[in-house]
């Protein structure tokens, strides 16, 4: 009976040292020093106490399993592919980035340590807002963008807010609904100053849609590219109130006309439209007739 219950000592002993000595290689391999020095020093300290008393064998089996615990009490994930994780130590003063597949870690005895996760995959915006055209034809503007996040720390330093103690790498909603607003404040912002700039001398009826949509993307491009975002495509369109959508069909349909030299006739036809919703009320009066 001792003997068999001295095998098993032994070989949970055993299991223990091999799996914390594949532990810190992972730890190793994925950058851990130099994400978290303090946090691995502590962790390298408790390894080694773990080889000194497995070398003492089944008499110190409970201190044994004591410093055991303490290697993995600093657990940590992956950084991935599809992710840009930047972590700070001084509560959001500098950031530092964390490449894809190395170890990221917990925030530890660290009360200033954050951890924000990027999403390192193209996303969807929109933007709605009222601008001013040539000749001052008010319109209301909506625009949908794709956007790519290609420099995270550039990135965070625009939106702060973003930053917390302990966001694990895999939760999708570290990754989803804080980017909502981060998109308002930093992308919508930027999109919506270029686009009034450049619509204030555009002609709605001269307007082509595909140009000013190429424009407006690579001034947009210049204006977000020092903080680390760029935009894929934009797709744009403009919501006219009912008497410009008029103006508008009165001038295109003038040029047709012209283009055929048949000026003449358009304006008649055009007149003849144009008082189609006119109602005149005549009043007559009836002179009585004498005897």
């Amino acid at each position: 009976m001792k003997t068999t219950l001295k095998t098993l000592s032994i070989a949970t002993i055993c299991l223990v040292v091999a799996m914390a000595t594949y532990g810190m290689y992972k730890l190793t391999i994925g950058n851990y020093q130099f994400n978290a020095p303090f946090m691995f020093g502590f962790i390298l300290v408790a390894y080694l106490l773990l080889l000194t008393y497995a070398k003492r064998g089944i008499r110190k089996i409970w201190t044994l399993v004591i410093i055991a615990s303490l290697t993995t009490l600093q657990s940590c994930n992956y950084a991935k592919s599809n992710q840009q994780v930047v972590v700070s130590d001084d509560c959001g003063m500098t950031w530092k980035k964390i490449n894809a597949g190395e170890a990221v870690p917990k925030a530890g005895l660290n009360m200033c340590y954050m951890k924000v996760v990027i999403p390192n995959f193209p996303m969807q915006g929109e933007a709605t807002f009222i601008s001013n055209l040539k000749d001052k034809v008010r319109a209301n503007v909506h625009i949908d963008y794709d956007y790519s996040i290609t420099d995270a720390l550039a990135f965070i330093k625009q939106a702060k807010f973003l930053g917390k103690a302990n966001v694990d790498a895999d939760n999708e909603e570290a990754i989803g609904k804080s980017f909502e607003m981060a998109e308002n404040m930093v992308i919508d912002k930027r999109i919506k100053d270029v686009a009034k700039r450049i619509f204030v001398d555009e002609d709605i009826v001269e307007l082509d849609q595909s140009e000013i949509e190429n424009h407006l993307l690579t001034e947009s491009n210049k204006a977000l590219e020092s903080l680390g975002v760029h935009l894929n495509f934009i797709t744009l369109s403009f919501d006219l109130d009912e008497q410009t959508r008029q103006a508008i069909d009165v001038s295109t349909a003038m040029k047709i006309y012209e283009s055929k030299n048949l000026q003449d006739i358009g304006k008649q036809v055009m007149s003849q439209r144009a008082g189609a919703t006119k109602i005149t009320v005549e009043n007559k009066t009836e002179t009585p007739k004498s005897e």
